[in-house]
Parts: C-alpha cells; sequence; structure tokens
C-alpha cells in the first residue's frame, strides 16, 4: 500500500521548470530515499511531496486523496517535515522546541494538554535527549541539535516523515546516530520515512528503497540492490564506480570511484607534459 504519491507532476519556481513529468509511489511502513548530483531537484520533489511546493501540472496524494484538496491541520497529523538545516530562535529550550511538534493537536489557546506532555517526554526519551530537555538548543552539538529537530517531528505523532539532508553538516558518528535513530523509528513505530541523502552508502545502509534523479528526471527506482549498481552511478553521476557487498549489512556499497573518462583524460594530462 502507498501512503505517498505523485502522478506526472510538474515542478517549478517561477517560469522555470525543475522537475517534469514526475511519477513515483511511497511505500506505507518503508524507508525511501532520494539520491541524485546536485540541482537535479530532489529537495524541489519533497517539497512538492510535502505541499509546501505547488506543483504546476499532475497532481500528489496522501492515502489515495490529492493533498492539494485536504485541509493543513490535517496534513500535519499525518505528515511531519524537516527542513534543511533549521534554525531555532535563540533561547529556545530542547522542550520548548519539540513541544512546537504538538501543535496540530492542541485547540483553544494552544497549551500542552496532558496527551501533549507524554508525548514530548516520549520523544525527548526516545531520541535520547531527556538530559537535555531544559538546555538551550544553540548550546546543543550538532548531533543532539539534529535529535531534536527529528524529536519535534515525532512528537508531532505522524506516520510520515519527510527529512531533507538530515545529516548535513554532521561528522560521521552523529551521521550514523541520527540514522540508526529514524532506522528504529520505521522498525519499532512503523513510520514511513522519506529521505534526500547525498552519501550513497548510507542511502544504500538504510534504505528498502531508492529513488536515483538527474536532471529532474527519475533515472532508476527499487531496492538498493537494483540502484546502488555501478552502470546506474555511471549514468547518474558520471562516475566509474566500484561496488561491493558490505559484510556487515549485506547491501551495496561504493568502494570507490572515478570520474568517467579520467584515465582518458590524465593521460592526455600526462602527454602534454
Amino acid at each position: 500500500m502507498n501512503i505517498l504519491s505523485a502522478k506526472d507532476v510538474r515542478i517549478g519556481y517561477d517560469d522555470k521548470i525543475i522537475v517534469e513529468q514526475l511519477s513515483l509511489e511511497i511505500e506505507t511502513g518503508k524507508i525511501t530515499t532520494i539520491i541524485g548530483p546536485n540541482g537535479c531537484g530532489k529537495s524541489t520533489i519533497l517539497k512538492a511531496l510535502a505541499r509546501l511546493n505547488k506543483v504546476k501540472a499532475g497532481a500528489v496524494y496522501l492515502d489515495g486523496e490529492a493533498i492539494q484538496k485536504i485541509p493543513t491541520k490535517k496534513i500535519a497529523k499525518k505528515m511531519a517535515v524537516l527542513p534543511q538545516a533549521p534554525d531555532a530562535p535563540s533561547g529556545l529550550t530542547t522542550y520548548d522546541l519539540v513541544s512546537y511538534g504538538r501543535s496540530p493537536h492542541q485547540k483553544g489557546f494552544g497549551r500542552l494538554g496532558e496527551k501533549d506532555k507524554e508525548m514530548i517526554d516520549w520523544a525527548l526519551k526516545v531520541t535520547g535527549l531527556t538530559e537535555w530537555k531544559y538546555q538551550e538548543v544553540d548550546t546543543l552539538s550538532g548531533g543532539q541539535r539534529q535529535r531534536a529537530w527529528i524529536a519535534m517531528a515525532i512528537a508531532q505523532e505522524t506516520e510520515l516523515l519527510l527529512l531533507d539532508e538530515p545529516t548535513t553538516y554532521l561528522d560521521m558518528a552523529h551521521q550514523l546516530e541520527v540514522l540508526q535513530l529514524l532506522q528504529k523509528l520505521n522498525e519499532e513505530e512503523n513510520r514511513t520515512i522519506v529521505m534526500v541523502i547525498h552519501d550513497l552508502n548510507h542511502a544504500s545502509r538504510f534504505s528498502d528503497k531508492m529513488i536515483a534523479m538527474k536532471k529532474g528526471k527519475l533515472r532508476k527506482e527499487g531496492t538498493p540492490n537494483e540502484v546502488m549498481t555501478a552502470e546506474v552511478l555511471k549514468d547518474v553521476f558520471q562516475v566509474d564506480a566500484e561496488i561491493v557487498t558490505d559484510p556487515r549489512t549485506n547491501k551495496p556499497a561504493c568502494l570507490s570511484y572515478d570520474l568517467v573518462g579520467a584515465e582518458l583524460r590524465n593521460a592526455g594530462v600526462l602527454s602534454r607534459g
């Protein structure tokens, strides 16, 4: 069953079309990652799926219903969105930031009810941030700060999470920390997760499905074994990649790569020397 889908969508800004005639499906309860070179339309697609960008043609469907026809508050109860490198207001505590995730469920003057407080405490616990709940967000480490934003998203109590490059600016350990948390939410909470990720090995390791984009067009979609191939990476990224099986995960991984035609270009440089 597909929780989210796009049918023949065209997406762009003003008169510039970024994505043309795109159709894709997001399967319920799975982790899907969108990969591709810079400027290929990854973030543009994610924003359109989240209704942050209005499509110029075609339609996006949430649970089979055209998303443009669904009230905003209803969408916020089904879908949480984490943009790339978000900023929190200065002086905001971790608890306050996470409490914003309860906004779609509040009534009246927006006071936190018992259920809201329970969900905030739960989100802080599963993201490992209870100890820092009253600490200001801008004093947290990079990994803690990113987990705080994820805590806000999951406190929203939605079955669908959309994240735009959730590991940007994080070191190796913090990247793994965030991705393992998302994997845990998928496996234990049955959250459907859609991510834009630059690191191909992370995309392969943590995904059930990968979508490879190039110049606004879908070039390949499928399991990591189907997408993480030398042929696909050559087409999408213009690299000659050596793909191996990761012994820890049994997923495909890119061991090394070079630019397509690099040997010929290097030979040309050497001959001119």
